[in-house]
């Protein structure tokens, strides 16, 4: 064994001995480092010592081995020995095998990547060759093509020309090898850079290329290139052809989306066509229908409104019919009587709750009769200003119950809601109220009526009436009766078990439970949790409620309910209509509100500068009174602004800057202060922040509860803007005598007052001929050689007009007062 095999040996001892390493570190440092290491013994044998015979152990012999060491000692040292050589075999065997394995293993692997390598170099080659074949024939049937036709040339120039035809193809063998053998020589080289599109885990962990990965869709389009290309040249795919849906007009960079174009090309189509357009820019539908035809592709035109067609109107059934209870309007003038009537059937106390004891919202009840018929009561105002309310009444309602007061006769409401209901084309039945009045004649009501073609039974016409008394009850079952009649007449009937579809009888805001819709159900049954769209408006039905308060899972045909859960407020008279999704909801609101939203702007611009032009002529004298107006429910600001329309002449009008639903926020006292106008609430207040900053503004807020002492006020304002009427009141008469010349004073006129009285504040008239050659004020007014205030008739006097001297006897002074008249709007 020897000392540098490195192996350790055993059972020797040794003192230590110090030693000294030189430690270096990365930054440059050095450190030295004092260690201690064991000094290996080894035995060896003495010089001349002969070895021992037949194997025997060296123990014979105690003059040859190391002092102080027995024989079973050096015995056993000597084995341990041969077992340390005979490990150190084995371990070198067995590293010389794995060894070996490896580089079989390296080998194998080495030559599987060369054969597949090899494999894709001869498809390649094989590739390539077969395309060099292809190009190589082609080329030779263009050349046997141009030979036949020089030799057919040459043929009719000179015969001397065939030999040299003849031995043309010869030189033209070379290029083509040495182009064939130059393309090979390319190719060859084209190995080394075979594998470098393809991602290694070094570049993904780098993040290589700039910080910027590559997809693995682009890697494989990028090898998908290279093999079109090794494969002699690009294959052309195979063109989709898509059905592109086409609106009324589209942004160019969504044409080419929609036809999975690239935009640059869409853009240089259209500037070949003579459009300087960027890819934000919207085209109209013909001009991206010639793009999209250009591209190959097919026009699917679509509109917007196309998405309404979701809710479109499916007939019912005759089998899927049912009964359903009827719908009743009350109409008739103001203070005939409705509500009250209405109490008297449904034994509630309405009036008490409406300011004024007039009715200012429309309001929906169901009533139970004693047999058991369940109708639905529509209570519509009759105030002239509920107009269109009381026409929304009319539109969804089957029977029409006009109200009459005895002791009145007919109004000019009543003509109003006779001709909704026969607009409408819906019966009537003539209820006759307060007959137990004494100066009651309801045979005067049937005889009025006679002159608006509605013609009572009593009158031998076809038209129900009834005498009721809404105080003492008369008659009431009468016209319980009557209705039940018409309904049963009509056969009303309608589909339970389909999409619900209502129309809004009034809608608000409320503050604890945001905007609340009044519906009455006309087809299919509303569920909690439908999903709807109401005008440009859409929700959730998160809950319903009925007319007496209580909260209901459902409600069916000719059901009035008020629905919860919209996004904003409706206005009233608009339609409902459940739609299967939300998206589908959203869609229809955000189209309707755009159409709105365009038809106002439309509405508003005027369409040449003439017009323009004229508009602020003919505004430029007119004054205007602008206010806010905001309203419990929607109904009602409808019915204002209405109102406020009509006040007004050529010389003054009201302008409503903004109306709504709600409480007087901070947001409309800004628009009143930013405007000069006072903001008119209608059975609703400010919150603090608005009253707040009302007062530092300086504001003014109205609170009404009765519509009539809105307008009236409003009127009264309006009236304010209007000039003076300037009145002339004519005081006397002076005849001009003699003219005389004063000092300092110029031609002064000696008069003789021959009618009523001259004043010196008053305004005068030379009338010469009984033709005005000036008018203006007196100078002086003298009598004798005093100043006076005024002379009367049959006295002389002196008069000096202001800057006019051209005076005349004979001429004639008219005198006169004006005076400031106050106007107001009728």
């Amino acid at each position: 064994m020897s000392d540098s095999d490195g192996k350790k040996t055993l059972g020797l001892r040794g003192g230590a001995r110090p030693g000294n390493v030189k430690q270096s570190f990365s930054h440059g440092r050095t450190k030295n480092v004092v260690v201690e290491t064991k000094r290996k013994r080894v035995v060896v044998p003495k010089p001349g010592a002969s070895k021992p015979s037949g194997g025997a152990a060296p123990s014979g012999d105690p003059s040859r081995r190391p002092a102080g060491i027995s024989d079973a000692e050096m015995n056993r040292r000597l084995k341990a020995l041969q077992a340390a050589k005979a490990r150190e075999a084995e371990e070198a065997e067995r590293r010389e095998a794995e060894e070996k394995a490896r580089a079989e293993e390296r080998e194998r692997r080495r030559a599987e990547q060369e054969a597949k390598e090899r494999e894709q170099r001869e498809a390649e080659e094989k590739a390539r060759q077969k395309a060099e074949e292809e190009e190589r024939k082609q080329k030779e049937a263009e050349e046997a093509a141009q030979r036949a036709a020089a030799e057919a040339a040459a043929a009719k120039e000179a015969p001397k020309a065939k030999a040299p035809a003849a031995s043309k193809p010869a030189p033209a063998e070379t290029p083509r090898k040495a182009d064939r053998e130059q393309r090979q020589t390319r190719g060859k080289g084209r190995d080394d850079g075979r594998r470098s599109g393809k991602l290694t885990l070094n570049q993904a962990l780098s993040g290589g290329e700039g910080g910027r990965q590559r997809s693995m869709a682009s890697m494989k389009r990028k090898q998908e290139r290279a093999r079109q290309k090794a494969m002699g040249g690009s294959v052309e795919r195979e063109k989709v052809i898509r059905e592109v849906q086409l609106p009324e007009a589209i942004v160019v960079s969504e044409l080419a989306n929609r036809m999975a174009e690239r935009v640059a090309d869409v853009v240089k189509s259209l500037m070949n066509m003579g459009m300087m357009v960027t890819q934000n820019q919207t085209i109209d539908a013909d001009t991206a229908e010639l793009i999209i035809e250009e591209f190959g592709h097919k026009v699917v035109r679509v509109s917007d409104a196309d998405v309404e067609d979701v809710i479109s109107d499916v007939e019912d059934k005759d089998e899927d019919l049912q009964p359903r209870p009827p719908v009743i309007t009350i109409m008739g003038h103001v203070d005939h009587g409705k509500t009250s009537l209405l109490d008297a059937i449904r034994d509630a106390k309405v009036v008490a709750g409406e300011a004024g004891g007039i009715t200012q919202h429309i309001g929906a009840y169901q009533v139970q009769t004693n047999d058991g018929t369940t109708l639905t009561f529509l209570d519509t105002p009759g105030h002239a200003a509920f107009t269109s309310m009381r026409s929304r009444g009319a539109q969804v309602t089957d029977i029409v119950v006009l109200v009459v007061a005895a002791d009145d006769a007919v109004m000019p409401q009543t003509v109003e809601a006779i001709n909704h209901a026969k607009a409408a084309g819906v019966p009537m039945i003539v209820a006759i109220n307060k007959v137990d009045k004494p100066e009651a004649n309801p045979d005067k009501v049937r005889t009025d009526l006679l002159q608006h073609e509605v013609i009572v039974e009593k009158m031998s016409g076809e038209v129900q009436d009834v005498e009721v008394s809404a105080i003492t009850g008369q008659g009431l079952d009468d016209l319980l009766e009557a209705i039940a009649l018409q309904a049963e007449i009509l056969e009303l009937k309608a589909n339970p078990n389909r999409a619900a579809q209502g129309a809004v009888i009034e809608a608000q805001l409320d503050v604890g439970r945001g905007p609340v819709a009044t519906v009455l159900v006309q087809k299919g049954t509303l569920r909690q949790g439908d999903i709807f769209v109401v005008g440009e408006q859409y929700g959730k039905v998160r809950a319903l409620i009925n007319d007496k308060g209580e909260r209901v899972q459902e409600a069916g045909p000719s059901v009035p309910v008020e629905v919860l859960g919209l996004n904003g407020t409706p206005e009233a008279g608009d339609v409902l209509n459940v739609t299967e999704t939300e998206a589908q909801a959203r869609e229809i609101a955000e189209y309707r509100a755009q159409v709105a939203k365009d038809k106002r702007a439309a509405a508003g611009a005027a369409t040449t500068l003439e017009q323009l032009m004229q508009k602020a002529k003919e505004d430029e004298n007119v004054a205007e009174l602008p206010i806010l107006v905001k309203a419990d429910v929607q109904g009602s600001a409808e019915a204002i602004v209405q109102a406020m329309e009509k006040i007004g002449n050529d010389e003054v009008r009201v302008r409503v800057l903004h109306s709504g639903v709600g409480a007087i926020t901070e947001t409309d006292i800004g628009l009143a202060e930013a405007s000069g106008a006072p903001v008119f609430g209608f059975n609703v207040r400010a919150n603090a922040s608005a009253r707040n900053t009302a007062n530092q503004k300086g504001v003014e807020i109205r609170y009404y509860s009765v519509i009539y002492d809105l307008v009236d006020d409003v009127k009264a304002a309006a009236s304010g803007l209007l000039s003076a009427e300037i009145r002339e009141k004519f005081i006397g008469y002076a005849e001009i005598k003699e003219v005389f010349k004063v000092t300092g004073v110029g031609k002064v006129a000696g008069c003789l007052v021959t009618e009523g009285v001259a004043r010196r504040s008053a305004g005068v008239r030379l009338l010469r001929d009984n033709v005005v050659i000036h008018e203006g004020t007196l100078k002086t007014l003298k009598r004798f050689k005093d100043e006076v205030a005024e002379v009367q008739s049959g006295q002389e006097c002196g008069m000096a007009f202001e800057n006019y001297d051209d005076i005349r006897p004979g001429d004639v002074i008219e005198i006169f007062e004006r005076e400031e008249v106050t106007r107001t709007l009728d």
